[in-house]
């Protein structure tokens, strides 16, 4: 049996399991990161995030799901990692780079969170990917997506070095979530499987989102889809460039800057250290 220390962390509610490479040197498997995030027989938490060291960047950080599947990039989680390195005096610099699977990322402390540059949103359909060939923008639902589900749902297509897919509808409370949200995720339409964000509009510089996310399911805030919903909202007509994105977990602000850089603000918090059996 191993022992691992672990830090659980939570970025508007969405919450972490963070494995420090530097002081263990490890591997991570599906099957330990499900029993991480196992809420009764692990740790608990969304997802898995593992520190560890880059030649192209300050710090490298990996990303599994609850289902145990590796993703791109996780904005909550970059939050974290980026304020783990820095209390913890991995490095002194207020800003720094760190590599993903999405590209090189640049997170920046900042007076009661961390603020990212999360890149330039990717609209291509071929790239996100879906099986649509162009933009994905105010489109009809994919064929068969919910036996029953409603007709007049349109959806905006958007990756942010994950796959995203943005529904505005009336009432994100009315959604049902835990139904419509995999229906998506798993259709055919989308070859990686998709994250999903319900949105309801409160203002242009407001709104409010319920999210299922691909490969954990319904959690209480997503990074990478705020900044998908911004981008979503300008290209619809719905919303200004910076616009505050309203989740379960609390509030996260967005701006879809000049230079096509989306950059995302929040705050990242730790919760407690611990050691983990395996």
């Amino acid at each position: 049996m191993k022992k691992w220390a672990f830090t659980k962390m939570q970025g508007t509610g969405n919450d972490f399991v963070l494995l420090d490479a530097f002081r263990t040197p490890l591997r991570v498997t599906p099957s330990l990161a499900q029993r991480l995030c196992d809420r009764r027989f692990g740790v608990g938490a969304d997802q898995v995030l593992v520190l560890g060291k880059s030649s192209r960047a300050d710090f490298r950080m990996g990303i599994y799901n609850a289902d145990g599947s590796q993703v791109e990039m996780c904005g909550n989680g970059i939050r974290c990692l980026a304020r783990y390195v820095y209390e913890r005096g991995y490095t002194k610099k207020t800003a720094f780079t760190v590599e993903t699977l999405a590209g090189v990322k640049r997170p920046v402390m900042i007076k009661g969170g961390v603020r990212v540059d999360m890149g330039t949103p990717v609209l291509d359909g071929s790239l996100i990917p879906t099986r649509g060939k162009n933009r994905v923008i105010e489109a009809p639902l994919p064929s068969g997506w919910f036996p029953g589900g409603p007709k007049n749902l349109r959806m905006t297509c958007v990756s942010m070095g994950n796959p995203h897919t943005v529904l505005f509808v009336p009432s994100v409370q009315a959604v049902p979530l835990e139904t419509w949200g995999p229906a998506l995720e798993k259709n055919p339409f989308f070859p990686r499987r998709t994250n999903v964000e319900f949105v309801e509009t409160i203002n242009p510089d407001h709104v409010r989102v319920r999210v299922w996310e691909r490969g954990s399911g319904v959690t209480l805030a997503c990074g990478t889809g705020a900044c998908s919903v911004a981008v979503a909202g300008v290209l619809t007509g719905r919303t200004h460039r910076k616009v505050c994105v309203s989740l379960p977990g609390g509030d996260l602000f967005v701006e879809w800057a000049p230079d096509d850089h989306v950059y995302l603000s929040g705050p990242a918090a730790f919760v407690f250290d611990g050691e983990f059996f395996y």
